[in-house]
């Protein structure tokens, strides 16, 4: 987690905590789809948290503010790789802050001593594909 954060600070993309009571009890990242040059305006989002905190309100402004961030950053699309498709929670909200189903991997996760399906959701940020992106600052 440790290397995640400092590759996300170095790379210049935001990394942003949910506290309640001096808990942390969720975060949202968002890191480079690929390494590849060519896919360097697309970032994959991860969103986290804790069980307790789950459908409590706490997810959707994380995730809402970190479109906001990427978007300021010059992404132009966001992906959203959901490691199980009985994830219902974070499928649903993707899907309220406007991403659209891309796919379904089967049984290309192991987790919880089960085989699960991958589910992709893909965003547009700003104007998306349609002009040239910015330049990273």
């Amino acid at each position: 987690m440790a290397v995640r954060l400092q590759q996300a600070d170095e790379q210049g993309w935001p990394w942003l905590v949910a506290e309640q009571a001096s808990r942390v009890i969720g975060y949202a990242c968002a890191q480079p789809f690929r390494p590849r040059l060519a896919l360097l305006h697309c970032v994959e989002d991860s969103v986290h948290l804790a069980p307790d905190c789950q459908r409590q309100g706490v997810g959707r402004p994380l995730l809402a503010e970190l479109i906001a961030q990427c978007e300021a950053r010059g992404a132009t699309q966001m992906i959203a790789v959901i490691g199980d498709a009985a994830n219902t929670g974070s499928i649903g909200l993707h899907r309220a802050l406007g991403f659209e189903p891309a796919g379904q991997l089967s049984g290309v996760g192991w987790k919880f001593e089960r085989w699960l399906d991958v589910v992709l959701l893909h965003r547009r940020l700003g104007s998306g594909a349609e002009s040239a992106p910015r330049q990273k600052e």
